[in-house]
């Protein structure tokens, strides 16, 4: 802030900033809220029936089966794709908020790791969600293309403010 700048003026970058920081929050709320207490369809339908506790802990086991049993196309493309583009904000938004491009390269997909094993934990901990192993590797994958969708943006805006 400068010496002729009022106080009670914020620099754009910082309200952007702020605004950043309130959808990412937005986000993380709406995120366990679907994930930990909205009953979804699809929910632990396991050998044990509705609402049981189920687990997957092979990866593509889950995948595989869902593109080769599912009656219709739509089933496979609402679930893996559900599960990608549920994470693609997380990746984009963080993708923003992190100042270093090179740390965004590693932390986000990390995170977004470590936040899908949290979640898929909690799953079989505390609801009678099916937690799966696959649900990780799509949220993960959701994650990153979010953040370089994120590194895009930022590529273009300082692409557009050096002119």
């Amino acid at each position: 802030m400068t010496e002729e700048e009022p106080a009670s003026r914020e620099p754009k970058h910082t309200k952007f900033r702020k605004g950043l920081v309130a959808a990412f929050l937005l986000y993380m709320a709406a995120l366990l809220y679907v994930t930990l207490l909205a009953w979804n369809y699809g929910s632990s339908y396991g050998a044990q029936g509705p609402g049981s506790r189920n687990y997957n802990l092979h990866p593509f086991e889950s995948i595989m089966n869902i593109a080769l049993y599912s009656d219709n196309i739509m089933d496979p493309l609402t679930i893996l794709a559900g599960n990608i583009i549920m994470f693609m904000p997380f990746g984009f938004l963080l993708g923003l908020l992190i100042h270093s491009r090179t740390k965004v390269f590693w932390l986000v997909p990390l995170f977004a790791c470590v936040l899908s094993i949290g979640i898929e934990s909690a799953q079989f901990m505390f609801t009678y969600r099916v937690s799966n192993v696959d649900d990780v590797i799509l949220n993960t994958a959701g994650g990153i293309f979010g953040t370089w969708l994120a590194l895009f943006v930022r590529w273009l805006a300082g692409k557009y403010n050096k002119k």
